[in-house]
């Protein structure tokens, strides 16, 4: 399915702000030789997911709205907890959280045409629309798994299991993307370089860790 021009321009858009995220992320990590959950990160994951929801709507593409819809209140959460919507006026944080209702609510208005229009895409064969949820929703339940780790320690951060279905989800939606022909997704999960980097520097602060109790341990003995 072609769309105008200026569909792809918010699509790279989109993922240009996702990029941005990582990039800063990642920078920091490597910085500290520790993985960094900054304020940054979760405030473009935002705006990022907002722009994409705009995307994947005019792109009549589902995957990309439901893949977008299991993160995006998990990023409002993670900017929560950090304390940084102190200072934003309530109306923002309101107009934020209502936004993917307004979707869905465009959506509920008419359910037959939905249908036809995502579901039965004559462009996009019914496998390949199951095979882009399921590689959405690889990548994105990465935000739930760190949620769920996340409350536990009352503090946003960003764990191995993390970064670990980021690569496997990401691989997943650069063959969609390539199937689809939508260059824009495939092309925009370049970040999988960097979720490479963040778990190869989990493993190595992990192991780091490990020789620090143990050499504990031993002066301890």
């Amino acid at each position: 399915m072609n769309s105008p021009a200026w569909v792809y321009l918010l699509g790279l858009a989109g993922m240009g702000v996702y990029g941005l995220r990582i990039l800063i992320q990642w920078y920091l990590s490597e910085k500290s030789q520790e993985v960094q959950s900054p304020g940054i990160y979760w405030v473009l994951s935002s705006l990022g997911a907002i722009i994409l929801y705009l995307y994947g709507w005019f792109r009549k593409d589902f995957s990309i709205i439901f893949g977008e819809s299991i993160g995006y209140y998990i990023y409002m959460w993670n900017i929560g907890i950090m304390g940084l919507y102190k200072k934003v006026p309530k109306i923002l944080i309101v107009l934020q959280a209502l936004f993917p209702v307004v979707i869905l609510a465009l959506i509920a208005k008419d359910i037959p045409s939905f249908v036809n229009t995502f579901l039965n895409n004559e462009y996009v064969p019914h496998g390949l629309i199951l095979f882009g949820v399921l590689a959405q929703f690889v990548y994105e339940i990465r935000s739930v798994y760190q949620l769920v780790y996340s409350y536990r320690r009352k503090q946003s951060v960003l764990p191995l299991g993390h970064w670990i279905l980021a690569v496997i989800g990401s691989s997943m939606i650069i063959i969609y993307g390539v199937i689809r022909h939508d260059w824009v997704l495939a092309i925009g999960q370049f970040s999988i370089v960097f979720s490479i980097r963040n778990l190869m520097i989990c493993i190595a602060s992990m192991r780091h860790q490990k020789v620090i109790i143990n050499n504990s341990k031993y002066n301890e003995d």
